[in-house]
């Protein structure tokens, strides 16, 4: 690679960095330690899990683990879904998903976990579960359901089942799928009632365990409501019934174990591409590591976040070798681009040095259209807080230029990766392709906060807003204090990346050091593929 190495300005052995980098290891601790409550799922959750482990059930995530290949990495999805919500009772919002590899094939997983709410789906269950099937979707990807699910949690049923992204949502993303030659495979490890019946219905090929595992639109006490029938849950929806009987399923087995047997044959016959596959459209050079160590990145960013920090530091501690061609590096300086390689793959990289100025619109611009026209992946680093304001801002046109760049991202059809390293404030969100834009990937540091605003920004504005409605002579400066400070704590908890990680906004907090290889998995499923085709494009340079 031709590329120039980054040289590195930041001084490891400075007391600034040695604060920094404490202050993010408590972060990155915080993060671990919540990741194993969702994992563990806290001190009521045990009975639960005795109860399941009684019936002779595995964990989801040894499930998973079970049918993927040995010593390969999977990548779970959202770990932290739910956070905070529902009192805290459903960790990781009942459900894991991810991606793991099976025969050197990667696929998505997703597992219901019976030891949350018996596997009912709450809406945030819904939003995950479509979620891993729109990555699967746009990645090429197979999907393998291990069900365990007493479907939906019917005291939310308006917020599960009648709308556009619900539980009908997951149907219509599964049966297409299926049309477009991605497998759908289930294994029924519990209940599939209702509207969960049609998981394993629409699949390719289905099996049931026997004793476990149960299928049917109405479960023995809507039968016996509605007809006066008393039967057994095997006899009604069993493996028996539904391998020998009614054809539902595909195959019956014993044990779970035999299950998941069965099962990575069977995706040995779907005939897919390998990670490694040599005929997709992204070329893979050798790979570099990077000249400077990730754990560098705790002492780089600011222990306060309203003092910057130079995302180019970040790139060299993610891209092989430390290269970076930079473009247009004189000019537009608070947005940084240019070309790199992680594990081999060449990306466009996009990062923000802070406010985004029109020329660093326009720089981003016709930097997204290069990228487009070449044929090269998109990756967004996020740390802004939003376009420029001001009366010289208006001037220069940064409501156009700022269009210009939020239309480029809209339309750039290379494969988009977004990772929150710090802000993403107010429309520097969707200019640097947050969630709204559809980036195949959306990861987010735990130092990173997303709101329309800062809190203390929002504080001062919202204040000013509230003022002018009250009335001066009945309205006390304690008043005003109060309002304040009802408005900063609103804007401090809904931008705490926890928060957004609870709501699906990201796809998983992730450990900064963790983030090259990540971004690398992620970019050899685009490289398995065929080239994506290319829009109409937009030129919008100058």
């Amino acid at each position: 690679m031709t590329f120039q190495t980054i040289p590195s300005r930041i001084d490891p052995s400075s007391e600034l960095f040695a604060t920094n980098t404490g202050a993010y290891q408590a972060l990155v601790a915080t993060l671990r330690d919540r990741q194993q409550i969702a994992i563990d799922g806290g001190d009521g959750r045990q009975k639960s899990i005795d109860r399941h482990h009684a019936r002779g059930k595995v964990m989801a995530r040894d499930r998973i683990d079970l049918v993927t290949d040995d010593n390969t990495p999977f990548l779970e999805f959202s770990t932290l879904a739910a956070w905070g919500q529902y009192n805290d009772e459903a960790p990781g919002a009942g459900i894991v998903t991810g991606i793991g590899v099976v025969h050197g094939v990667p696929w998505v997983f997703i597992a219901n976990d019976a030891t949350i709410k018996g596997g009912s789906l709450l809406p945030v269950s819904i939003k995950k579960h479509v979620r891993a099937q729109d990555i699967a979707a746009e990645n090429g990807l197979g999907v393998i359901y291990l069900v365990d699910s007493g479907g939906a949690f019917l005291p939310l049923q308006d917020e599960i089942f009648p709308d556009r992204d619900h539980f009908g949502g997951s149907f219509h993303r599964q049966a297409r799928m299926s049309a477009r030659g991605l497998p759908q495979l289930s294994v029924v490890l519990g209940g599939c009632t209702a509207g969960g019946a049609y998981v394993p219905a629409l699949s390719d090929e289905v099996i049931m365990v026997e004793g476990i595992g149960r299928i049917f639109l109405g479960g023995p006490p809507i039968v016996k409501a509605a007809l006066g029938e008393i039967i057994d849950p095997d006899d009604l929806g069993g493996a028996v019934k539904h391998t020998r009987v009614s054809g539902v399923s595909d195959n019956i087995v014993s044990t779970e174990h035999e299950a998941y047997a069965r099962l990575r044959e069977i995706c040995a016959t779907t005939n897919r591409r390998k990670v490694d596959h040599d005929g997709g459209w992204l070329e893979r050079t050798e790979v570099e590591p990077p000249v400077y160590p990730a754990t560098d990145i705790y002492g780089i960013i600011n222990d306060d976040s309203r003092i910057p920090f130079d995302a180019t530091e970040i790139i060299a501690r993610l891209v092989d070798g430390s290269r970076f061609a930079t473009f247009k590096p004189e000019w537009g300086t608070s947005i940084i681009t240019g070309f790199a390689r992680i594990h081999g793959y060449l990306v466009g990289i996009i990062a923000n040095n802070g406010i985004i100025f029109s020329e660093a619109a326009l720089k981003a611009t016709h930097f997204i259209e290069l990228c487009e026209q070449r044929r090269i992946p998109l990756l967004f680093l996020q740390n802004t807080t939003g376009y420029m304001v001001g009366d010289d801002a208006e001037a220069s046109g940064i409501a156009k230029h700022g269009a210009k760049m939020v239309a480029a991202v809209a339309n750039a059809t290379v494969p988009k990766y977004t990772v929150l390293i710090g802000g993403s404030y107010g429309a520097g969100n969707y200019g640097m392709c947050g969630r709204g834009f559809d980036p195949r990937f959306l990861f987010a540091w735990p130092n990173s906060r997303i709101a329309t605003m800062a809190a203390d920004t929002a504080e001062t504005v919202l204040v000013d807003i509230r003022r002018a409605g009250l009335k001066a002579d009945e309205t006390s400066e304690e008043q005003i204090a109060e309002i304040a400070r009802t408005i900063r704590e609103q804007y401090e908890t809904q931008s705490d990346p926890y928060y957004a990680t609870s709501r699906l906004w990201d796809d998983g907090l992730i450990d900064p050091i963790h983030t090259r290889d990540i971004l690398g998995l992620c970019l050899s499923l685009a490289a398995r593929q065929d080239e994506p085709a290319a829009g109409p494009g937009i030129v919008y340079r100058m």
